[in-house]
């Protein structure tokens, strides 16, 4: 062993040299390259000779402005190419790969030694491989066999052949420290190493660490849907990320990161995954989440509820007489029946039921709506729905026309003349100047030409208002849906639907929508005036997808339809109201047709310690398979009043930090609970912080935050803040308790003002200490 290990820290001493040469070269080259770029910019012009005299001078003056462009692109592209390589070799130098197969290829008499590390390295005369990125085909040899038959497909072929032996390695700075001849899985004593330390405030690659069925969700390759099930801290979010490295390294001649998009659950998130990308020499996506998305489709009409919001109104406004009207309508309204009941009611809109504004000119009306609806449903009905309404605007434009024409000769007309300032004066003559016949000498200013252009300038705002079908009334028909018995099966089944109605409408008329209205009012109206698509984006990636409703996938897949599209979710943490009540994804299957859809469950959770883990394996249905790293077992702690309660927590904070962990949370149930603990701990905690939902940044230290507000985040310490009978009571808070508890990866405290959740009561005394 010894002797091997002298041979690979050899060998790791040449594959630094060579690493350390390439750096030495880049930085050169980047040096050279970043100077042309600039001296290109600073002396544009100078190289480009303009002359307009004749077609030739000008057709040469083209010439050279294309020539100079071209020339600061390519510079500017290899610039970016080098530095990109540079920042790569830069990483690698301290770590040049973390694996090695030795794999005989079917019909080859020796087996080749494959190093696998962040990317591909080869030596000066680039036909050897020194490091094959962990993306390569034959990499995917390293994740998924033992010793033994093994194959791995490339674009040629399947290569077929036997795995001999599989090595993992823990390099630092240059240094070989261990080696590990690893047999079924990645090797655990790496893994536990990895997850044994303490985190930060951000998530990191875990290419060194894959295991098998992570990989298969990287390297998925399959239909346009691919939907991971996965439990707590199984490593979903991670393998998400590595499979957008994976997609950009694949298909990098058809494939940029602008071109993928990944919808977050909240902003914070966006900065906790941030880092995993650029870790592995690539750019990151595009990030966004679904309420940034509704905001910029709604809030110029609409006071808009967050999600947010509408969680923290189910958390915390129980006692309030509307409470239970409010719940039915979120069940209802993120419904498939509700769905369908759109579509449907789309369907009646052709016969009876569009709403239109009235529309006006300075005050005078022009066509009144029901003008507008006569002519809707009396001309043109043979036609399909939306060629209808392209008629209707060609007669509102008609209507328009006249009406432009009439207002001429009014005496408005006349006064705005004799307004305009000299600016706008001149601006208008200059106008009128450019579209006349005549010539410089000949032209001379019309009054009544300048009366049109005055006139027509004015209905500019109408007429791209009437070309983007605002005409129609979008609202009233959305409303009209909830007074007009549009509804019946709701109202058949439902005890408070004539609340429900009630409220919408009340909110709907005040300027303000439920987040629940939000995606089936959009989606009502892409139906009437026809989708809004994005066709540059060729993947999208929903993460805590079980949050989201069938509207919501729906319009996603309407609104981006060349894109596939990966889905992450673990039905245990679907905390908000509207979740489906089954643990599962089957609203999905069809969502994309027979055939173009797979479904991968992870079952083995690796953030946690097993006693973590076997405890919140109690609080949930399904098999929760953990990574055997021991740890302390979740501990209960029984307060009387909420003094000692933040006693108690505070030792315990101060008990976490002495074990320099980096990151501790103080879990709540909602926003209010957080807000109320942070001002009676800040003064006990140093350095306490609060969450909220428009935190931009996840930090490290201590922080109080609401559970909702913790998921996809993870922690090296977790305090639940409040786990009594009277905060988590109700069934339908413990995916959010279960949520909480799952932040922690080495340590879990509970602590309970009097009676502890009913959760706690069947949960053996083996996977939970009692205090």
């Amino acid at each position: 062993m010894a002797n091997d290990t002298r041979l690979e820290q050899n060998r790791l001493d040449h594959v630094t040299e060579v690493i350390t040469g390439q750096i030495e070269k880049l930085e050169d080259e980047t040096a050279k390259r970043r100077n042309e770029v600039v001296n290109i910019r600073r002396n544009f012009w100078d190289e480009v000779k303009v002359n307009t005299d004749t077609f030739d001078d000008y057709l040469e003056t083209i010439i050279s402005l294309r020539q100079q462009a071209q020339d600061l692109s390519v510079s500017q592209s290899t610039h970016r190419h080098a530095s990109k390589k540079l920042s790569t070799l830069k990483r690698m130098k301290d770590s040049p790969y973390f694996g090695k197969i030795s794999f005989l290829e079917k019909g080859e008499g020796l087996p080749d030694e494959i190093y696998i590390g962040i990317a591909t390295l080869t030596d000066k005369t680039g036909e050897n491989f020194l490091v094959y990125d962990w993306r390569a085909p034959v990499s995917s040899v390293y994740y998924d066999y033992g010793p033994g038959p093994a194959e791995y497909s490339t674009p040629g072929g399947t290569v077929k052949g036997s795995l001999e032996k599989k090595w993992q390695y823990i390099i630092r700075k240059g240094e070989l420290l261990s080696m590990f001849d690893t047999s079924l899985t990645i090797g655990d004593e790496i893994l536990q190493r990895v997850l044994g330390k303490s985190t930060d405030n951000q998530m990191h690659s875990i290419v060194a660490t894959i295991q098998r069925e992570q990989n298969e969700i990287i390297r998925h390759d399959r239909g346009r849907l691919l939907i991971v099930q996965g439990a707590a801290g199984s490593g979903k979010t991670s393998a998400a990320m590595q499979r957008i490295a994976y997609l950009l390294y694949k298909y990098r001649d058809k494939l940029n990161a602008d071109q993928i998009i990944l919808f977050s659950p909240n902003t914070m998130f966006n900065s906790y995954v941030s880092n995993v990308l650029p870790e592995l020499g690539e750019e990151n996506m595009q990030q966004v989440t679904f309420q940034e998305y509704l905001d910029h489709r709604l809030s110029k009409y609409f006071d808009l509820e967050g999600p947010y919001d509408q969680l923290e109104y189910v958390l915390t406004a129980v006692n309030e007489s509307s409470y239970k009207t409010r719940l039915e309508g979120i069940h209802y309204k993120a419904s498939t029946d509700f769905f369908e009941a759109i579509k449907d009611y789309r369907l009646t809109l052709e016969t009876k039921g569009m709403l239109f504004k009235r529309i006006k000119f300075r005050g005078e009306p022009l066509l009144t709506p029901d003008q507008i609806r006569d002519r809707f449903y009396n001309q043109d009905t043979e036609l399909k729905f939306i060629n209808r309404l392209e008629k209707l605007t060609e007669w509102v434009n008609e209507k328009v026309d006249e009406a432009e024409r009439r207002e001429r000769t009014k005496p408005w007309v006349e006064e705005e003349i004799e307004l305009l300032s000299n600016e706008e004066y001149h601006k208008a003559v200059s106008h009128l100047r450019k579209t006349s016949k005549s010539t410089e000498e000949e032209f001379v200013v019309d009054h009544e030409a300048l009366g049109r252009l005055i006139v027509h300038q004015k209905f500019r705002g109408l007429r791209r208002r009437i070309e983007n079908l605002e005409f129609i009334n979008i609202k009233g028909i959305y409303r009209q849906l909830f007074v007009d018995g549009n509804l019946e099966k709701a109202s058949e089944t439902s005890e408070n639907w004539s609340g429900v109605c009630r409220s919408t409408v009340n909110m709907l008329d005040d300027g303000k929508m439920h987040y629940e209205d939000a995606a089936p009012y959009l989606f009502l109206q892409e139906l009437i005036l026809g989708f809004q698509t994005n066709t540059a984006i060729k993947h999208i990636i929903i993460d805590e997808a079980q949050d989201y409703s069938p509207f919501q996938f729906e319009f996603l897949k309407r609104l981006f339809p060349y894109a596939r599209m990966t889905v992450l979710g673990d039905f245990n943490q679907a905390v908000f109201a509207h979740a489906s009540e089954k643990n599962d994804f089957n609203m999905l299957m069809d969502l994309y047709g027979p055939g173009q859809t797979d479904v991968i469950n992870l079952t083995r959770s690796y953030r946690s310690t097993k006693p973590i883990i076997d405890f919140t394996s109690q609080l949930v249905r399904g098999t929760i398979t953990p990574f055997e790293r021991e740890g302390k077992k979740p501990m209960l702690k029984t307060q009387f009043d909420r003094s000692s309660l933040h006693s108690a927590i505070e030792s315990a904070v101060a008990d976490m930090r002495l074990q320099d962990y980096n990151t501790i949370a103080i879990i709540c149930k909602s926003a209010e609970e957080s807000e109320n603990a942070f001002k009676d701990l800040k003064e006990k905690i140093d350095g306490l912080k609060l969450v909220k939902s428009d935190s931009l940044h996840y930090e490290q230290g201590v922080v109080v935050i609401p559970a909702y507000l913790a998921k996809g985040i993870e922690f090296d310490a977790v305090a639940i803040y409040d786990a009594s009978a009277k905060s988590y009571s109700e069934e339908s808070l413990r995916k959010l308790f279960y949520t909480a508890c799952t932040r922690a990866m080495h340590e879990l405290q509970l602590f309970s003002i009097g009676e502890p959740s009913p959760f706690l009561k069947d949960v053996p005394s083996d996977c939970l200490i009692r205090e």
